[in-house]
């Protein structure tokens, strides 16, 4: 037997090493375990990528290149060849380009797979060559890291292994042992030593029963928490002043600001007794040191980049980054200082400057309306603007679909699928399976899973770059991502060398090309050995102990440059989309929403990843079926039973899950665990359905976590128990 180390190449902070023992005779794959030197993984995998040989090797895999014969949308196909699929794609696209102009040509492409080369390595060269349009992938974390950065110049926070230090940890919007799973040895480590264990969530998760406490906060109100926390804190002189005095700017103005902002103002908005909020500043302030774990739902409403500026700046006023564990942590992104471009090769584009569109306006992207082409254009500041509709540029006529299931993952999903459907519309979609997406596409090419290429990956939740080494070959005739661009860019005629180069020569070209300090000692050599190597930081990592990557070199308590964006420079309450639209002023009210109206969040159901996994029997079977969580007083009050099919409807859509009566979740608050395929949904529709283009304050992100709906119970012939 042959043992091959490898990496999950999932949108999954802990960014898992792996070993696969395969059969040298057969040159199959037989078995996959955590790589149990890895100091994240220690020998362990969550229990989807534990099973992540039966989904390379799944009946349903596609392994031949496919063409559309059937009405889009039918997902009906006949083989055909590799020569014949990239001599027609490369017809059409130039045909378009030549008509249309290359900004007719749009990617959509996400975190299908976070490696480097088979994400944005390769692609990245063939549509800087094209001139095609960019894309902002803004689907997940744009607020939250816009808002982080602000205050502390640089979005990382302590080592995970660090959490083992703290004397508090406050888990933020965050299902630890759904999203990040490796992160929860540390904490029980911290526990032993007698840390506390706090989670502020709208939902009673795996992780707050496994908590020592669970706070309950309405959805898109942890900013105004914040906020009330910092006036306890200030307030009652609980400040560290020296580290206030050397490493911050705006203190003062600070202190003025948050008078306001008392725990009585704050308990109405968020449901969180004023009483708890006092504790919990005063748990926060004394502990040495705290440790805050958040998470990209926390930012995924209408005021999600303020919420997140608010809470990275509470760490500052207690001194918290001066120890070991201490800390805030939203992802481990800026540690890593990578030179992308020897990979990407910006330089293709030349000084062309082709036009971004926002991918969570894909529905207005795609629609012929230049209006709504317009509104699609991607301007994530108060300063930006959007342009005038006979400046939005040529429509979309292709569209290549990568790493990513639109039709299932996309905000306003009635749009998507409008758009996908246009007969004018050429889409290419690269993919493993026949997703919601793929049965919109004119060619449908298979791609390799990560058993079957060379890659390298950037953890977002820890320090540890990682190599992907193939462990068996393509199945059938499937190819990486690379080797399909290739091809397309052979096929258009581009003659660079940039278009020649192998996976394994990119790769080593851009470890090669890494100079920051932090990337000393990490040779291509010692990632074929090792498999795996820590960034070169100090240990313990301490990132903001003695000062901030900002132009300063302090926390901006006061930030100058949101100033100048257009924004508020103090931390703020900027109240969620819902609250808004309810209340008009947004005023402080003891009620969350009219009886009519419910807040509808969709965090990720526990046995999938995104939409990876959803399709598998194993894993549907684990999670049941499409579920929306109703408190049992907002269940009596509409007689929904527990089991009852029930109808989420708003200006969207409409949605039909089975209700799970529980009071795992705050009333007035609907939970539906996601992302299920449409089409393996009821009504071939899941809630994104019910999710409008709407963006929030900093980034363009999506509103996931702030949309209002009205629910009520089906028919009972459509009940089931």
């Amino acid at each position: 037997m042959s043992l091959i180390t490898g990496v999950c190449p999932h949108d999954c902070p802990d960014t898992c090493a792996w070993q696969v023992t395969t059969d040298p005779a057969t040159g199959r794959a037989l078995r996959i375990q955590g790589h149990p030197d890895h100091p994240l993984t220690q020998g362990r995998l969550c229990g989807k990528v534990s099973r992540y040989l039966e989904r390379t090797y799944h009946p349903d895999r596609l392994t031949t290149p496919l063409k559309r014969i059937g009405p889009k949308g039918a997902g009906r196909f006949q083989p055909i060849s590799w020569d014949q699929a990239i001599r027609e794609i490369t017809e059409r696209l130039g045909e378009i380009v030549a008509r249309f102009g290359p900004e007719a040509v749009m990617p959509f492409s996400y975190a299908g797979t976070m490696g480097v080369l088979q994400g944005e390595g390769m692609a990245s060269r063939f549509f800087y060559r094209l001139g095609a349009t960019r894309l902002a992938r803004t689907i997940c974390s744009e607020a939250g890291f816009e808002g982080f950065q602000y205050v502390t110049g640089r979005v990382m926070g302590p080592a995970p292994e660090d959490f083992a230090y703290a004397r508090l940890i406050l888990i933020w919007g965050n299902n630890t042992l759904t999203s990040n799973m490796h992160l929860w040895p540390f904490i029980l480590q911290a526990r032993k030593q007698g840390a506390g264990v706090i989670v502020i969530d709208p939902a009673r998760t795996r992780t707050a029963r496994a908590a020592d406490e669970w706070i309950p906060i309405r959805p898109g109100t942890d900013g105004a928490l914040a906020l009330a926390m910092m006036h306890v804190i200030i307030s009652e002189n609980l400040v560290d002043h020296d580290f206030v005095r050397a490493h911050t700017t705006g203190f003062e103005a600070l202190k003025a600001r948050v008078r306001e902002f008392t725990p009585a103002w704050a308990e109405p908005i968020t449901g969180v007794p004023a009483s708890r909020i006092e504790r919990l500043a005063r748990q926060y302030a004394a502990a040495r040191p705290a440790a805050i774990r958040v998470n990209y739902g926390l930012q995924r409403h209408g005021s999600g980049g303020m919420a997140m500026r608010n809470i990275a700046t509470l760490p500052a006023l207690v001194g918290h980054w001066r120890y070991r564990g201490g800390g805030v942590l939203l992802s481990s992104s800026g540690a890593f200082h990578l030179d992308m471009r020897v990979l990407r090769r910006p330089d293709l584009l030349g000084d062309r400057q082709p036009r971004t569109l926002n991918m969570i306006r894909l529905g207005d992207a795609l629609s012929l309306d230049r209006k709504r082409l317009a509104r699609a254009h991607y301007a994530a500041r108060p300063i930006d603007r959007k342009p005038a509709p006979e400046d939005a540029g040529p429509p979309v006529k292709a569209l290549i679909i990568y790493n990513s299931n639109p039709a299932a993952v996309a905000p306003d999903q009635n749009a998507v699928r409008a758009g996908l459907a246009r007969e004018d519309l050429l889409t290419i979609v690269l993919e493993h399976f026949q997703t919601d997406t793929a049965d919109f596409a004119d060619y449908l090419l298979p791609a390799t899973t990560q058993l079957e290429h060379w890659d390298i990956l950037k953890p977002y939740g820890h320090l540890y770059l990682a190599l992907n080494r193939p462990a068996i070959q393509p199945l059938g005739q499937s190819l990486p991502n690379s080797e399909i661009f290739r091809r397309l860019a052979r096929g258009m005629g581009f003659e660079e060398e940039a278009f020649n180069q192998d996976d394994v020569s990119m790769l080593r070209a851009f470890i090669e090309a890494q100079t920051h300090p932090t990337m000393a000692g990490i040779t291509w050599e010692r990632l074929l050995e090792q498999g795996f190597a820590r960034l070169n930081l100090p240990d313990p990592f301490l990132p903001f102990a003695h000062g901030f990557p900002t132009d300063d070199g302090t926390c901006h308590i006061y930030s100058q440059p949101m100033a100048e964006d257009g924004y508020d420079p103090l931390p703020a309450w900027v109240p969620p989309r819902w609250m808004i639209e309810e209340q008009g002023e947004a005023k402080p009210s003891s009620s969350v929403l009219s009886f009519q109206s419910f807040i509808l969040i969709s965090p990720p159901a526990h046995n999938f990843l995104n939409t990876t996994f959803a399709n598998l029997e194993r894993f549907r079977r684990r999670e049941g079926e499409p579920l929306v969580w109703v408190h049992p007083e907002d269940a009596r009050a509409r007689g929904i039973e527990d089991g009852d099919a029930v109808i989420l409807e708003n200006e969207q859509g409409r949605v039909q899950l089975t209700a799970r009566v529980t009071e795992d979740i705050m009333p007035g608050v609907l939970l539906a665990p996601t992302i299920w395929w449409a089409k393996l949904s009821p009504g071939g529709r899941n809630v994104n359905v019910l999710v409008p283009q709407v963006e929030t304050d900093m980034g363009g992100s999506p509103i996931f976590y702030d949309v209002r709906v009205r629910l009520e119970r089906a028919p009972r012939t459509a009940a089931r128990r």
